[in-house]
């Protein structure tokens, strides 16, 4: 079976018309250059189990294909695939978090020999035809850099859950000491803590102690049982600003267009309805574990910097509606079929 949807893949994406959107273009370019065996391991239909994957630490058994199973010019369209679908700011940290893990082999003193940090171990999946008049998505994945795209008709209709981290959050030490990441989002997360008043506080700081990770995790369905936080309506303007810029800065890791409509319907479902909530230290540094979350009725956000003595940080958006394409995505796609 799987062996006709590849071939079904491959004679419909070398014929897509010239209006085609640049997503299914460039999956179809990607998916050409790969040969009959690369083929095989990276292409699922899309109504598979495995578009549900989702995991942003080293697995034993990853699908898809791997960037060191790739040629320069096989990569090349990789990257290409990339960039209509993550912004340029995001695609340049997608690359940065991919050589931490040069250093991160470094600190843990591993052997040559030993891949379990590799930068080329980040890997592609197509799920379904990627065409202008199709239901289709795809999956970049490996250590710390998780994002599943769904299409349709031509157009990117969902990007989540969208993961990035970093580790370490700063260099400590060699010609990259001081580099960091992602600094914005720990910049940005801690101006909103600070501008709360002792009252505000109160409300936003739901624990004195961090979790060890995002709450959500690797979970299908994203959900936090008991919302938490300071409500938007109860903020001064200024700090309503600032959320919203917190907001910006992480849906703005994908392309605007898409953005813009992710943002529309976070306005949408109301901004009163978002909650900002805090737990652990109110002070930046290493050795001090701290945690934000944003939440709405279409999206959760969250941060978390505890691993690795507080210098590890786990960031990602679910969008509640639209994860891994939605439900009604897919039904939509076996109604078709």
């Amino acid at each position: 079976m799987k062996q006709l949807f590849l071939f079904i893949c491959f004679a419909l994406a070398l014929t897509i018309p010239a209006k085609s959107q640049k997503i299914a273009d460039a999956a179809a370019v990607f998916l050409s250059l790969l040969d009959s065996g690369q083929q095989a391991i990276a292409f699922y239909p899309f109504d598979t189990d495995e578009r549900y994957g989702f995991h942003y630490f080293p697995i034993s058994d990853p699908k898809g294909i791997a960037m060191d199973k790739l040629n320069p010019r096989q990569t090349n369209a990789a990257w290409e695939l990339i960039k209509t679908c993550l912004s340029e700011k995001t695609v340049e940290k997608v690359g940065e978090i991919i050589q931490l893990e040069v250093i991160l082999k470094e600190l843990e003193h591993r052997q040559p020999s030993d891949h379990f940090r590799d930068p080329g171990k980040y890997h592609l999946t197509i799920f379904g035809i990627p065409r202008d008049n199709t239901i289709w998505g795809w999956r970049l994945e490996g250590h710390h850099v998780s994002f599943n795209f769904s299409a349709d008709n031509g157009k990117l209709v969902a990007g989540t859950p969208g993961f990035l981290g970093a580790n370490p959050a700063v260099v400590q030490q060699g010609a990259e000491k001081g580099k960091e990441v992602l600094k914005e989002e720990r910049e940005a997360g801690f101006a909103l803590l600070h501008s709360l008043t002792k009252e505000e506080l109160a409300k936003a700081i739901v624990d004195k102690a961090a979790p060890g990770d995002i709450i959500t995790y690797i979970h299908r369905q994203a959900a936090i049982a008991h919302p938490e936080g300071l409500f938007y309506s109860e903020m001064s303007g200024a700090q309503q600003e600032q959320l919203l810029q917190l907001i910006r800065l992480y849906v703005h890791r994908f392309t605007k267009l898409f953005a813009d409509e992710m943002l529309k319907e976070i306005q949408q479902a109301g901004l009163d309805n978002l909650r900002f909530a805090w737990a652990g230290y109110t002070e930046s540094g290493i050795g001090k574990p701290h945690y934000y979350r944003i939440q709405g009725p279409t999206i959760i956000i969250e941060y978390d910097n505890t691993q690795n003595n507080a210098n590890h940080v786990h960031t990602v958006v679910r969008d509640l509606r639209h994860d891994f394409g939605g439900d009604l995505l897919l039904e939509h796609y076996k109604a078709a079929h």
